[in-house]
């Protein structure tokens, strides 16, 4: 396991419980895995009796153990939650963690997807960890101690509606829950996972790129620079929790999680600083990088020649994103890029924060974009542009993780 390759002691998490719905395969499993590794209890909860056993009898047989237990259950009921909550009640006496990792992923248009499978997307991705929480909170309380994780989607995207706006809305939930906790040694944040390539995110991204008009290679090539095996997605899940105050009330990544954790030097061409591979990819990193100092350059003279009132709402957008002035950000960008020509890398490593809020900036400009465009022509050529952006960040970010 990966796991084993970094800086965390193993069975740390010994004597805890976890409740990690949805991990019967993919991501879950591999999170249940390496939450066995860390020593703690897991409640495997999985609607799929097959995949739930299977995991089970795996991971227990792997680590010569028996903390990985299965349990059936359709999070969407109610009466099965309480019989949940009795089950670890008797058998554990308290819940530490309570992991949201459960999701199904309707997908089509707004006006294709039924109102059933609506009405299921609901009942799974957003109302599931609404009662998983009024069920594991009052005993959290109670003991002043406990986390609660959410994994939420990225923001809208066309023909992933039904899915991302119940998931999204898990940011939202979680945002208000660290607000009412505050105070309290309860932890509260959401994790996502990147782009990975699992069976049921392949068939969900077949359907959204046939839909997009682009092959299924296409969209793989334009997030390349952002993906990651189950493997590393489910570790990142898991090793989150021993960092939970530190990511109390944030949205984060595996990516980032891995990194803080010094989990896994990535065996792809992009994630940690070698100078070798940062001199072998000289060139195809000065041309990603060259771009995202020219964009931003001209958006930025851009601004300024606005008039006074549009000028001033996009620099406070700008500023409220990226937490700089626009100006102070074009300096710092330029201070980057001016150290990675004369090889002084240290200089990235230092503000290379800037790039990651410049990329956040630009998921902020594509999601407006996706709201408020009403020409699909120039909504798929603006959306392409804007994926352009955020992808030549990534690349040159991906060689400084």
């Amino acid at each position: 396991m990966i796991i084993e390759n970094s800086r965390i002691k193993r069975n740390c998490l010994s004597g805890k419980t976890v409740l990690l719905t949805g991990s019967g395969g993919g991501i879950g499993y591999e999170a249940a895995r390496a939450f066995v590794w860390l020593g703690a209890n897991v409640i495997i909860a999985e609607i799929n009796e097959d995949k739930g056993n299977n995991a089970q009898q795996k991971i227990n047989k792997d680590f010569k153990t028996d903390k990985a237990v299965f349990y059936r259950i359709d999070i969407s009921d109610n009466k099965q939650i309480d019989e949940l909550y009795d089950f670890i009640s008797e058998r554990y006496g308290f819940l530490d963690i309570l992991f949201n990792n459960a999701t199904i992923t309707p997908l089509g248009a707004i006006d294709d997807v039924s109102v059933e499978q609506w009405d299921k997307s609901y009942a799974v991705n957003l109302r599931a960890p609404i009662m998983l929480v009024q069920k594991f909170l009052p005993d959290m309380k109670l003991k002043d101690q406990g986390t609660i994780v959410f994994v939420p989607s990225s923001g809208a995207a066309p023909f992933m509606g039904a899915y991302e706006i119940f998931k999204t809305a898990q940011v939202e939930l979680s945002n208000t829950l660290e607000g009412e906790l505050e105070g309290s040694n309860i932890s509260v944040y959401c994790i996502a996972p990147g782009l990975v390539k699992t069976l049921t995110a392949q068939r969900g991204i077949e359907k959204v790129a046939q839909l997009m008009e682009i092959s299924k290679e296409e969209f793989y090539s334009m997030n390349e620079a952002h993906m990651l095996s189950a493997e590393e997605a489910g570790v990142g899940f898991a090793v989150s929790v021993l960092y939970a105050k530190q990511y109390n009330g944030k949205e984060i990544g595996a990516i980032q999680v891995l990194k803080d954790a010094e989990v896994f030097k990535y065996a792809k061409k992009a994630v940690k600083t070698s100078n070798n591979l940062l001199f072998e990819n000289k060139d195809e990193i000065n041309k990603h990088f060259s771009n995202i100092v020219r964009v931003y350059q001209e958006q930025y003279k851009g601004w300024l020649e606005r008039n006074v009132f549009e000028r001033q709402w996009v620099l406070r957008d700008f500023k409220k994103t990226v937490k700089k002035p626009a100006e102070q950000a074009k300096t710092i960008l330029n201070s980057c890029y001016e150290g990675f020509l004369r090889e002084d890398f240290e200089v990235i490593e230092e503000n290379k924060y800037i790039l990651i809020a410049l990329k956040d900036y630009y998921k902020h400009q594509y999601k407006l974009l996706q709201r408020y465009e009403k020409n699909d022509k120039k909504l798929k050529e603006n959306s392409q542009i804007i994926m352009e952006w955020i992808n030549d960040i990534e690349f040159v970010i991906s060689f400084f993780q």
